[in-house]
């Protein structure tokens, strides 16, 4: 079996967008709607992302 090596962001990304998957189907009852929240949750994952990965840029100096 291959080895997978991802870095800290691909990792956080691929988490971002099975999360925002998982909870559009759980959550939603048209095919639709779906849709539209798995992807206003992955674009919120990653404005997280982005957001929490400056934070601690700016608070390690």
């Amino acid at each position: 079996m291959p080895k997978i090596s991802l870095s800290h962001f691909e990792a956080s990304i691929l988490f971002a967008l099975f999360t925002s998957i998982v909870l559009g189907v759980v959550t939603k009852r048209s095919d639709h709607e779906r849709m539209r929240y798995a992807a206003y949750c992955f674009a919120w994952f990653v404005a997280a992302i982005f957001g929490l990965s400056w934070l601690m840029y700016l608070g390690h100096g």
